[in-house]
């Protein structure tokens, strides 16, 4: 007796014998058992999937003479006639959209849905491959389509539901079938193999079924195929030379050579692989890997390192399908894992590396013995360095107090050593603070030169640094006329400078003294420090140059003998030249500007 392919053998009878479809089966046996049924079905799904083996099953439960329902009692003459396995109803007509495809033979189907069903409740048309119709066959099929006859049912079946017309996926419920689950197939062809009572192996149905990519009969085709060729004993070995397939001892041999670090071994295996597709052989090295990622029993095949394979194997397929040799990708992965290795190696280093830095570093008791040691070292160098300056500034001070005459004078009493000590250190780290003040100074007129060349000569001819004190930057403006009026204008300019340079929250004092180079020596004269001797309320003046207590004295008497009006007179001239605010007048536009006087508020 002649055998019958599995794949027609084990063809299901009813929706419960439908592998991988469960969403499906239940929704249309839910539909014939309630009654609710539509008069167009589309079935869409890989190849393979169950969509013509669906669409013969429920034609049948249509026509049972005690249906619609979801289980037909395959006893009735409308049962036996449309058995799935060889439909020979009268009422149930299948066609092929591929070789049915015209306006005439669209034309022929509409004619046949205006007679009335000869055995069952329905006139049931299975369109199979629908989407090879043309244009006007579809156009045709429209109206009927739309609103058919009662008695009239369409079930359309497609692999690729995306070339239907919209007017034709309106019209109709549309059913998904997935791709099957490769342990949906496993079960089922162990079921199968059991029941031919065939020897095999499950490592062999796992080839198989990789090779079926989720078709279930693509699957039973080459198993059937495998049978014959393996005399009826389905092994991993005749598997992978019926395939084409490589087995995974030469995977695990491969990888060995691998983790050994061992080129020429590598090599040697290599020239083995050359003979097989390298796609193939990259699909089966990305399985291999994840069957040692799952199993976890080798320790070699760590996450880290098997993420790494895995995107080398991935810049191979990439490079497959730009066109290059096989042999020369496969050979290019090999030594790239190899490459990975030494990655892996580094990172250990790296580790131990750090390890040993941080086990070596010293204690922080031991630190602060050290900081203390070079603390006292220095302090006493200072005392040794500083002690004649004291003494030489000491005696300068008495000189110019009996210059000066002071009637009042008093004794200045003598400082200890650790006073004057802790002074000097003071006034070295506020020199050493001015002098990088100075050359941030130095660059702020860099900037402002590199920004406009005239700007900045002008900036450094007429613009003296003075002190940068608490976030406070004091200069001295020497400008007068187009050169005054220049760096005015330019003040929002210089201060964005300012506060990139010296940060941003800066603020700048300027001193103005617009006069000429000759006269600049009297005016910084007058910024001498001098406390009278009757009272202590006197005002302190900034002093930028040593002069005579004589010189000194004059310009306090001068000072002095400035009436209140003249007073008033000089402040609001002082006032009215700020930079600040004639930046604001520019900016704001404003037109008129009232001054206070100071010394008027306190009368």
């Amino acid at each position: 007796m002649e055998q019958q392919a599995l794949a027609l053998k084990y063809r299901p009878m009813s929706f419960e014998e439908l592998v991988g479809q469960e969403a499906v089966s239940r929704t249309l046996s839910l539909a014939l058992d309630s009654k609710r049924l539509s008069h167009a079905y589309l079935f869409s799904g890989l190849r393979g999937s169950g969509k013509t083996s669906s669409a013969r099953i429920f034609a049948r439960a249509l026509q049972c003479e005690k249906g619609p329902c979801s289980k037909p009692c395959g006893e009735c003459a409308n049962c036996l006639a449309a058995n799935p396995h060889k439909m020979s109803h009268i009422d149930i007509m299948e066609l092929d959209g591929a070789s049915n495809r015209k306006i005439d033979d669209i034309r022929d189907l509409i004619e046949q849905t205006k007679y009335h069903p000869n055995m069952g409740h329905f006139k049931i048309f299975i369109i199979d491959e629908v989407h090879m119709l043309t244009r006007e066959a579809f156009n045709a099929l429209l109206k009927t389509l739309e609103e058919p006859p009662e008695y009239v049912k369409f079930i359309l079946a497609t692999t690729d539901p995306l070339k239907l017309p919209a007017t034709i996926l309106s019209r109709t419920q549309h059913f998904r079938f997935k791709r099957i689950s490769d342990r949906s197939i496993f079960e089922h062809l162990k079921k199968i193999l059991n029941h031919e009572q065939i020897s095999y192996q499950e490592e062999a149905l796992g080839m198989l079924i990789r090779s079926g990519a989720g078709s279930l009969r693509d699957t039973l085709t080459l198993l059937d195929q495998a049978i014959i060729y393996s005399n009826y004993n389905v092994t991993a070995e005749v598997c992978a030379n019926m395939l084409g397939l490589i087995n995974a001892e030469s995977l695990s041999l491969l990888f060995d050579c691998i983790f050994n670090q061992d080129r020429n071994a590598l090599l040697q295996t290599l020239e083995g692989f050359f003979e097989y597709e390298c796609g193939m052989l990259l699909d089966e090295m990305s399985i291999f890997l994840k069957e040692r990622l799952l199993k976890g029993d080798d320790t070699r095949y760590s996450s880290l390192l098997i993420d790494r394979f895995f995107r080398i194997i991935t810049q191979a397929k990439e490079l497959l399908f730009l066109g290059c040799e096989n042999e020369f990708v496969l050979t290019l992965s090999a030594f790239k894992m190899l490459e990975a290795l030494k990655v892996e190696s580094i990172d250990k280093a790296i580790e131990n590396l750090e390890k040993g830095f941080f086990e070596g570093l010293p204690k922080l008791q031991e630190l602060k013995t050290e900081s203390q040691k070079v603390e006292s070292k220095i302090l006493e160098n200072s005392l040794q360095n500083v002690q004649p300056k004291i003494a030489e500034s000491q005696s300068l001070q008495d000189s110019t107090m009996q210059q000066i005459g002071t009637p009042n004078h008093k004794e200045i009493p003598k400082v200890e050593a650790s006073q004057h000590t802790t002074e000097t250190n003071n006034q070295t780290t506020k020199d050493s603070s001015q002098e990088h003040a100075k050359a941030l100074f130095t660059l702020l007129g860099q900037k402002i030169s590199s920004h406009n060349y005239d700007l900045g000569e002008i900036f450094a001819k007429d613009v003296r640094f003075v002190s940068f004190e608490d976030s406070v930057l004091t200069w001295e403006t020497l400008a007068v006329d187009k050169n005054r009026e220049r760096l005015i204008n330019a003040y929002s300019i210089i201060k964005n400078y300012v506060l990139e340079v010296f940060g941003m929250q800066t603020q700048i004092k300027n001193i103005s003294n617009p006069s000429t180079p000759q006269s600049t020596e009297s005016t910084k004269s007058s910024q001498v420090a001098i406390q009278e001797p009757q009272t202590m309320e006197s005002k302190m003046i900034d002093s930028t140059i040593e002069l005579s207590p004589q010189v000194a004295l004059h310009a306090v008497q001068q000072e002095r003998n400035i009436t209140p009006q003249e007073q008033a007179k000089k402040e609001v001239a002082e006032a009215l030249q700020s930079p600040l605010l004639q930046s604001a007048q520019e900016l704001l536009d404003i037109k008129q500007v009232k001054v206070r006087p100071i010394s008027m508020e306190s009368n």
